[in-house]
């Protein structure tokens, strides 16, 4: 560590710091996001759009038409990266570690030989029957800086850094051609600063930013992600410090959270939470174009990555599972990051596939099963909720009478003075304006309600079922209703008096 600013960079070709391996998967995770995906062909059309998170342009190029508008998400283009969070310093000589990481384009263009010489080809086929493809890759980058939180770190420090460009020529078996790969050099900057706001407690900011040169001004995007920082993101740690959530923060420091800025990312607490902390802190941070909550975790069910981190691997790996020979030789052919996914679908244990189906993960301490115990029913216009808890016993908290609050399939509602439930008659009159397009066409239709549900703002809705609907019972035992506002009913002589409900009734 150098005297002076008290600063030092490197690139982190050891093994990382402890602290950073805390979140090394969900790190990963957010560096390859959206990198291929499903199903992992080049002629897929979602996978002709890339590079959507986290990607830094020269300025010049990404502000040709006006300055970029500031957001804590890093889904749009920008510059730079600006996190601000709080730390806490537990002795004097404490130090911040920061981990800048990001993807550096690499253009995979395959080549034919000719009588000319060689010639660029979309792709090509070997002698020994592997298909090669033109398709941009992408390598992955990692970068350090070190600040001392001393009487001068509220000067801060910036430090240049960045990736060399070169090219690298493979041959192809039987002198068929070459596959050229070409990265464009980056350079680009990061700054530490850190202010002193109490004895023990720092604001911190980092501010990573593009510093190379623009390419033309009308240059396409696709261009310019040559020579862009791709899904940049930087893990926070060091020695002698904790950092505070700036998601749920103690309420002494809300003042201090609140004058964090933080632009195109945002940081969470990594790691295990520390639920004895008081405040919670974490000895780590994540700060990523993808807004995440504090200690994400990847699911332990989960066997590798599948680049689609808010799908469900249960789903993707069946997906996957089903792709034809052809479109998984082209899968394989597109990048090894795909073939590494076919390999690890194709060859996965049953055990493993079976985990994939879900987990739950209690609330709160497993007990022994205990036998069913004899509950009394509940008394005519009790819920089953509150007799369950007379007697000891709740539902579980999703299941219906699980609390006192809205239970849809015996709360009615009162229009026209008709108390409206589970199993009233009504006509449909949808209003003229502001009504589904589609409840239109079902203008004096008559059908059953269902269930009366109530929505988060106070509104009302009535799910009903169509009496001359022939997959009427389908659509029930599916749960698929059609949904009309107490307004929007005229009652009829109900079949059977609905279920009493100790809820107060709603007044259309």
């Amino acid at each position: 560590m150098a005297d002076g600013p008290a600063a030092s960079t490197a690139t982190a070709d050891v093994s990382p710091h402890a602290d950073f391996e805390q979140v090394g998967a969900v790190a990963d995770a957010v560096l390859y996001e959206g990198y291929l995906l499903y199903p992992y062909r080049r002629s897929s059309a979602k996978n002709r759009v890339r590079w959507q998170f986290g990607v830094l342009f020269p300025r010049d190029w990404v502000e040709a038409d006006g300055p970029v508008t500031p957001t804590v998400s890093g889904s749009a283009d920008s510059w730079y990266q600006r996190t601000e969070c709080l730390a806490r310093t537990r002795r004097p000589d404490a130090t911040v570690r920061v981990r800048l990481r990001y993807l550096q384009m690499q253009r995979k263009q395959v080549q034919e030989t000719g009588p000319d010489g060689y010639r660029d080809v979309p792709s090509l086929r070997t002698c020994d029957g592997t298909v090669h493809l033109t398709f941009d890759e992408a390598v992955p980058r990692e970068a350090e800086v070190t600040l001392r939180l001393d009487e001068r770190a509220h000067h801060g420090t910036t430090v240049p850094v960045g990736a060399p460009g070169g090219t690298d020529v493979e041959p192809l078996p039987g002198d068929a051609g070459r596959v050229v790969r070409v990265r464009e050099e980056l350079r680009g900057s990061v700054t530490v600063t850190a202010e002193r706001l109490a004895p023990d407690l720092v604001r911190l900011q980092v501010r990573t930013a593009h510093t190379g040169l623009a390419p033309a001004p009308r240059t396409a995007r696709d261009e310019a992600l040559r020579g862009a920082f791709i899904a940049t993101h930087t893990l926070i740690g060091g020695d002698g410090v904790e950092f505070v959530s700036l998601i749920d923060p103690p309420a002494a420091l809300h003042d201090q959270v609140r004058a964090c800025r933080n632009e195109f990312t945002f940081p969470v607490l990594g790691g295990v939470s520390s639920l004895g902390g008081d405040p919670p802190t974490a000895r780590v941070l994540l700060s990523a174009p993808i807004i995440l909550p504090d200690h994400p975790q990847v699911a332990p069910e989960s066997p590798g990555d599948l680049h689609d981190a808010a799908e469900i691997d249960e789903i993707l790996t069946l997906r996957t599972m089903l792709l034809t020979d052809e479109e998984k030789r082209e899968a394989r052919a597109t990048d090894p990051r795909a073939a590494a996914i076919l390999d690890r679908v194709d060859t996965m244990p049953p055990e493993v596939f079976a985990r994939l189906h879900g987990a739950v993960r209690s609330l709160t301490p497993s007990r022994p099963a205990a036998p069913p115990a004899e509950h009394p029913a509940a008394p005519p216009g009790e819920r089953p909720s509150r007799a369950a808890a007379r007697s000891g016993e709740r539902p579980a908290w999703w299941q219906e009478g699980g609390d006192d609050g809205p239970a849809p399939a015996t709360d009615t509602v009162l229009v026209d003075g008709v108390p409206l439930g589970g199993g009233s008659r009504v006509r449909l009159r949808p209003r003229g304006r502001g009504a589904d397009a589609q409840d239109m066409f079902l203008a004096g239709r008559t059908a059953e309600v269902a269930a009366v549900f109530h929505d988060v703002d106070g509104s009302v809705h009535l799910a009903v079922t169509l009496d001359d609907d022939p997959a009427s019972e389908l659509h029930t035992w599916y749960g698929r209703f059609h949904y009309f506002r107490p307004d929007e009913l005229e009652p009829l002589e109900p079949t059977r008096e609905p279920a009493p409900s100790d809820t107060p009734a709603a007044e259309a």
